[in-house]
């Protein structure tokens, strides 16, 4: 097994860690993964309860590309020797939980949630940009390239939310309210621990 490891750790693409300010680094790439892991566990719960309905394919598309984000943060955490959130397995119950409880109230509440979720992490990614832009725009290039792409498929989310009626879902603001809180409570979370 020793062998496979040390092979292993020979392949895998790292980045040149020299001049990086590693703390504001390893806090976007395990929080960014965080996210990214929870989204696929919301899209999870949501198609658990309408993946057969109407919107089925629509969730599955919007799936399908936290699927290929979730990757591309596993891919730089190895890149950048980032340790993931203690949380994960936390996140692992509560986005599956949150996903398919907005899902039981209807496609307009799996809409909802998907809309306050994309929004907060499209903020969230926006304020990462900045912090980046501030540190080097050369050196961080790769990695501002990403959050950019992801932040703008996050908020063609948003829309597709609001595209699908999720402001009509029963008690929009408070339901929306409560899941951005919970959003950055684990934003806060997860950045740090």
């Amino acid at each position: 097994a020793f062998a496979g490891e040390v092979s292993l750790r020979l392949c895998s693409t790292r980045v040149a860690l020299e001049g990086i300010n590693k703390p504001v680094i390893d806090r976007i790439i395990r929080v960014d993964h965080a996210g990214e892991y929870g989204a696929n566990r919301i899209y999870a719960g949501q198609m658990a309860v309408l993946g057969r309905s109407s919107v089925g394919p629509i969730i599955q598309q919007m799936w399908n590309q936290e699927k290929d984000h979730l990757k591309k943060f596993n891919e730089l955490m190895v890149a950048y020797r980032v340790r993931p959130t203690v949380l994960l397995p936390f996140w692992n119950v509560a986005g599956f939980v949150l996903g398919a409880g907005s899902a039981l109230l209807g496609k307009k509440g799996a809409m909802a949630c998907t809309v306050a979720v994309e929004e907060s992490i499209s903020d969230h990614y926006n304020s990462q940009i900045r912090t980046l832009m501030e540190e080097d725009p050369d050196k961080y290039k790769e990695l501002l390239q990403v959050i950019k792409q992801f932040r703008d498929d996050e908020r063609e989310h948003h829309d597709i939310g609001l595209e699908h009626d999720a402001e009509a879902a029963p008690a929009y603001s408070v339901l929306k309210t409560a899941i951005q809180l919970g959003c950055k409570a684990a934003i806060f979370l997860s950045e740090r621990i």
